[in-house]
């Protein structure tokens, strides 16, 4: 019973990953109708800027030459609690900025140009975007794994049990990441539901022309999109270093890939859809790799995909948009 609640928490922590990467899938989805397949890319940077920040903010060992005036930002990072989540909101607001630019930047010079091309024009260029973005992290920065840790080789991070009963530990850095992914979501909806933004996005999302008509600035919409969806996925690939220890450019592939199952399988256009998506697939394979060889997680986890698109095509919460004729 212990291994069974072992296994439910893993799944859990590994479905708020997923879920905050599919809440940028199904937010450029429910816009533009258009997959952003370099979304996978961007969790990837996200997770290498967020391991820039935190060295340049808390290890001596960055603090020289050019970076010698950062020695007190760093000490009082590195001192007591105030420092610690200072420290924290810091990584993961500069984290988010920055990757939800990059997402900004894409759009605007990948995709707005195609933006009235034929579906497949855009869906190929997000490709060539996630191809470029892979390179230029092995070719720029390195083709190794990188520590998330100091140079001296502590981590950023420690992670402390937080409870434990009945033999199961549940640790701060797990309790960390389900919390922000479920406040993230509610913010995000909250937002798009009750903001007059919000209204805007679902109206572009609803009739791009006629919300164009209302005097709706569709093209400060669609840029919005961009830069939340990246941000987000920026939040995880920090959570996602800090989680696994370490990053590599191919980093994003596979959770990209699985994250965009979560979106479907919970109704990709759907903000709650996504969520529970995303902890629904991160279960189903942390049981698989638990009870089963870890090899077969993948193929449960693809076989659950396959069985909701036939029994419930549109996803599990189905889609939020009314379907165009």
């Amino acid at each position: 019973m212990s291994y069974l609640l072992s296994q439910l928490i893993n799944g859990i922590t590994l479905g708020g990953l997923y879920a905050l990467v599919a809440l940028g899938y199904t937010l450029v989805y429910g816009i533009l109708l258009m997959i952003n397949f370099a979304h996978s890319e961007l969790f990837m940077a996200g997770g290498y800027v967020g391991l820039g920040v935190l060295k340049v903010l808390s290890d001596g060992a960055v603090a020289t030459g050019p970076l010698a005036f950062m020695k007190p930002a760093q000490t009082f990072f590195n001192s007591g609690m105030l420092g610690f989540v200072a420290l924290m909101a810091a990584t993961f607001l500069i984290s988010a900025v920055i990757v939800g630019l990059l997402g900004v930047l894409i759009e605007r010079f990948a995709y707005r140009p195609l933006r009235h091309a034929p579906r497949l024009a855009p869906l190929i260029s997000a490709i060539g975007v996630s191809i470029f973005l892979q390179n230029a992290v092995l070719l720029w920065v390195s083709s190794k794994q990188l520590p998330y840790s100091r140079a001296d080789g502590t981590a950023f991070v420690t992670s402390h049990t937080l409870l434990k009963f009945g033999g199961v530990e549940i640790t701060t850095m797990q309790v960390f990441i389900v919390v922000t992914s479920l406040l993230l979501l509610l913010f995000l909806d909250t937002f798009v539901a009750r903001t007059r933004i919000g209204r805007a996005m679902r109206a572009t999302s609803q009739d791009r022309e006629a919300a164009g008509l209302m005097g709706v600035d569709i093209n400060s919409v669609i840029a919005l999109a961009f830069f939340i969806g990246p941000a987000l996925g920026a939040v995880a690939g920090v959570f996602n270093g800090m989680y696994y220890g370490s990053v590599k450019y191919n980093m994003g592939f596979i959770p990209g890939i699985k994250s965009f199952t979560a979106a479907v399988v919970g109704g990709i256009g759907n903000l709650r859809g996504a969520m529970l998506g995303g902890f629904l697939l991160g279960i189903v394979e942390s049981l698989a790799g638990g009870f089963l060889e870890t090899g077969y997680k993948d193929v449960i986890a693809f076989i659950v995909l396959v069985l909701v698109l036939i029994f419930r095509p549109g996803g599990l919460l189905g889609e939020a948009v009314a379907e165009k004729v």
